[in-house]
């Protein structure tokens, strides 16, 4: 026998309305020094002749504050948003919540602040020294407690798919920053590594592809298979497919960071199978890209008339544009050509900017108004405006870098017929000036709107006040 229940309670939405606002604010800081760094590499007098402001300096201060400080406010407000609706509960230890936004706060200022001072560990996506690394395993446990804890104390029997990609997320994040970040302090701000050689860089490199593959994109995909539905008003086009996309996605990831160090002292075998693996992650990967498009099955006409899931549905055609090339750039005559160029530059923007940077933002868009009590935001314009300069300004930002990199990586392998180099590296970065202009001006369009919705988001909430959303009655068991 089923009664219901009809004790009805308020989901925790505080702590994402702040999460929802400060990852538009980081993202705004994060894109404008992306925009300084690219303008060094056209006018390098913009260095300042300051170490400060160097782009040795400035450029890990972009990567961690667009990852880290916008991608990870991201995650932690969608997740909060979804788990809680999908659990048809609230957050589980809201104080502990809490702790989570402000201990974020405080590693992206302590980032902010150590970065441009100098430092650093010298390890990509993991350059933050040890008392910060500390803070953010602190942090990062709290953020799975109250995660997964809300999942235990769900109303409902079934864990929707999206919160299998979130905690996966979740508990791989805390596992790979534990392990490559393991080091012996020397002092307050110095530290050294607790592997050396081939085993500091393969251990690096298994972190930081894997930072892409569960920060970047499995946290991203949970995003994809809660919000594109919602928007689109539309089911899943598969749910066993979803559950097939998260278990390859997942086991095949973990294998695939050797293919950065194609062509070094790491074991060739070692590089082979990094490369097996990088290729075998196609499959899931478009399984998941497809079944986020085909979700829009008779209902394709919605994107005429709804830029916010324009956001969503063109960042899955540049996840799945991404997906693609970075499999081919790993095999090893393919990366012969693109390793070290900016070709490489390239695959990473069109990831970042075409699929983590769109849906983050459709995201963002659609709860906005729900968290601040408003039928929608504050200007549909402003969002389509949004939508274009973002998209263009990612064409112009990924192509100049592809073609800038395959001629890079064609000058320096050209042979003059006596054996020596046709031309010095040198010319190679002369050559790549023009582009290295287009790029700036990409840059400078996907800055240009962010800021508008910056802008928009701040009009919607202060324009509205906190909703307060109730957790539907459940059937309960009596």
């Amino acid at each position: 026998m089923q009664a219901l229940n009809t004790q009805s309670t308020t989901y925790n939405d505080g702590v994402i309305r702040q999460f929802s606002i400060m990852a538009v604010v980081w993202g705004v800081v994060g894109m404008l020094v992306g925009v300084i760094i690219a303008a060094q590499l056209v006018w390098p007098e913009l260095n300042l002749g300051l170490p400060w402001t160097s782009f040795g300096r400035l450029r890990p201060l972009h990567t961690n504050a667009v990852i880290f400080a916008f991608g990870g406010c991201t995650l932690f407000a969608t997740s909060y948003y979804v788990v809680q609706r999908t659990c048809h509960t609230t957050l589980f230890l809201p104080q502990l919540a809490k702790f989570t936004f402000w201990g974020w706060q405080a590693v992206i200022l302590a980032a902010a602040i150590s970065l441009p001072l100098g430092f650093t560990q010298g390890k990509e996506y993991a350059e933050l020294e040890w008392p910060i690394d500390i803070l953010i395993t602190l942090v990062w446990v709290a953020y799975a407690v109250v995660f997964f804890g809300t999942i235990g104390t769900r109303k409902v029997k079934h864990i929707y798919v999206a919160n299998w990609f979130f905690g996966a997320f979740i508990i791989t994040v805390a596992l790979l920053h534990i392990v490559n970040s393991a080091a012996m302090p020397a002092s307050m701000m110095k530290s050294y590594s607790a592997y050396a050689g081939v085993q500091d860089a393969m251990v690096q490199w298994w972190y930081g592809h894997n930072a892409v593959g569960f920060f970047l994109t499995a946290g991203f995909l949970g995003i994809m298979y809660y919000f594109v539905p919602k928007q689109a008003d539309r089911p899943v086009y598969s749910y066993s497919l979803s559950i097939v996309h998260f278990w390859a996605l997942i086991f095949t990831y973990m294998w695939a960071g050797p293919h950065h160090l194609h062509y070094t002292a790491l074991p060739d075998w070692t590089q082979s199978l990094g490369m097996a693996f990088s290729l075998i992650l196609l499959a899931p990967s478009w399984g998941g890209m497809i079944n986020g498009m085909m979700t829009l099955s008779g209902a394709w006409h919605k994107l005429r008339t709804d830029p916010i899931l324009r956001f969503m549905i063109v960042s899955l055609s540049f996840y799945g544009m991404s997906t693609f090339e970075g499999p081919m750039m790993a095999i090893k005559t393919v990366n012969s050509l693109s390793h070290y160029t900016d070709w490489t530059v390239g695959h990473v923007h069109s990831g970042a900017l075409g699929w983590v940077g769109l849906v983050s933002m459709g995201a963002i868009y659609y709860m906005i108004p729900r968290l601040f009590g408003q039928k929608q935001m504050h200007s549909m314009k402003a969002i389509e405006l949004h939508f274009w300069l973002a998209t263009v300004g990612i064409v112009l930002h990924i192509a100049a870098l592809w073609i800038a990199g395959v001629m890079e990586g064609l000058m320096w392998r050209a042979i003059n017929t006596d054996g020596t180099l046709t031309y010095t590296f040198v010319e190679s970065v002369k050559a790549k000036h023009p582009y290295y202009i287009i790029r700036m001006l990409g840059g400078l369009l996907y800055l240009s709107g962010m800021i508008i919705m910056l802008w928009n988001v701040l009009k919607t909430a202060t324009s509205g006040k906190a909703a307060v959303a109730t957790i539907p009655p459940v059937a309960a068991h009596a």
